[in-house]
């Protein structure tokens, strides 16, 4: 059996980002006198970070295979302008749009995709620029000025909160009751994950601590349950971050494809000499950044109910960000979904609390930059201990 120590220093670098997004919550709520965990700014808070999160999904994987993608601030500001233009200056249906724009954003990623698998150029130079083509191109389709507004049903993809099918009065009943569902189906799966593993023969966590990790997953997601069903219920879009995080959690942890992108990061060469077709998976997954960025373009034009010339502008820092403090390695061959969204959440309570607090944007940036090095250095610090 494992001894919490040891599950610990197995795990350091996940569970010390969680330990220190909950440290940094808990300073922010007091420095902010209890403004930060309150309903409205928790829903801010999820709205405000969704298209980071989103990114952070298809960042995370090409990170794992040891490039980089410098391009996604601009292709959110290109995906934008592409579908303010189309919906609002041509008049174009909206679910259209969501389909060509999610199809150029593929489009986009192969275009990066080729030049890096199958030109041998480096991701940083490709992607670089990928940034300044797509950011001139932006100010070329909004001459240079916001493009809006866009109809209900286009707001909501990123505005809109499910329906209470109670029709309560002041509390939504709908989202506590998904809140009970969530949490009795992540208890089960736990509890299927530790059977399995008893079964056959591999360790397993203690069961006080199996016990305790439940009620603490429990009581954060029936918490937060509690504050949104106290605002206007789960947002739409957290819905779609659900999906998304839930698709790339098992494409990462159980599928063949997820195991080759982890080889291919580890040792690229020794991937290719056991059958991996490396050029094609790494294309792939520039593809697959590429339409995750369209997405977050089209979730950021729908918040901003506009499409505007400067969207996105330095996105692509935050995003990166986020997979490195949530424990990818600058190396390639690490890093976890889990990770990353815990990495997306510090940045954006980072962002929101010294907001809140009035701190101005130069030292926000000084501070993310500082939290960043921090991680990397931990990271570092972590392999030389182990070698």
């Amino acid at each position: 059996m494992k001894t919490l120590s040891t599950l610990f220093k197995n795990n350091v670098r996940e569970y010390g980002m969680l330990i220190a997004l909950i440290a940094v919550m808990v300073f922010f709520q007091f420095q902010t006198k209890g403004v930060l965990m309150k309903p409205v700014n928790i829903t801010n808070l999820v709205l405000q970070n969704s298209y980071v999160i989103t990114m952070a999904m298809g960042m995370l994987l090409i990170i794992i295979t040891g490039w980089i993608d410098l391009s996604v601030g601009s292709v959110v500001a290109v995906i934008g302008a592409l579908a303010g233009v189309l919906i609002v200056r041509y008049d174009i249906n909206w679910v259209l749009v969501v389909a060509i724009s999610l199809l150029l954003g593929a489009a986009i990623g192969a275009f990066h995709g080729y030049f890096v698998a199958y030109l041998k150029i480096p991701a940083f130079i490709v992607t670089l620029a990928g940034m300044l083509i797509f950011r001139g191109l932006t100010i070329a389709l909004l001459r240079g000025e916001s493009v809006g507004p866009f109809p209900r049903g286009f707001q909501n993809i990123s505005s809109g909160f499910i329906p209470d099918f109670f029709h309560y009065q002041g509390f939504h009943i709908t989202t506590m009751l998904i809140g009970v569902i969530l949490s009795v189906l992540l208890i089960w799966l736990d509890m299927r994950t530790r059977k399995n593993q008893q079964k056959y023969g591999f360790e397993v966590t203690p069961f006080y601590f199996f016990v305790v990790k439940n009620i603490g997953i429990t009581a954060a997601v029936m918490g937060f349950s509690y504050l949104m069903a106290s605002y206007k219920g789960i947002p739409t879009v957290l819905v779609l971050l659900f999906v998304l995080i839930t698709f790339y959690a098992f494409i990462t942890s159980s599928s063949v494809i997820g195991r080759r992108i982890y080889a291919m990061g580890g040792n690229e060469k020794a991937a290719r000499l056991s059958g991996v077709n490396t050029p094609r998976l790494l294309f792939y997954t520039f593809i697959n950044m590429g339409v995750l960025a369209s997405l977050a373009g089209l979730i950021v034009a729908a918040r901003l109910n506009s499409s505007t010339p400067n969207a996105g502008d330095g996105m692509e820092l935050d995003v990166i960000a986020a997979c490195f403090i949530g424990g990818a390695s600058p190396m390639g061959g690490v890093g976890k979904v889990i990770g990353a969204l815990v990495g997306a959440f510090l940045i954006g309570v980072l962002n929101n609390g010294m907001s809140i607090m009035g701190v101005g944007i130069d030292w926000q940036k000084v501070v993310k930059g500082i939290v960043l090095l921090l991680a990397v250095l931990f990271d570092v610090y972590n392999k030389n201990k182990s070698a």
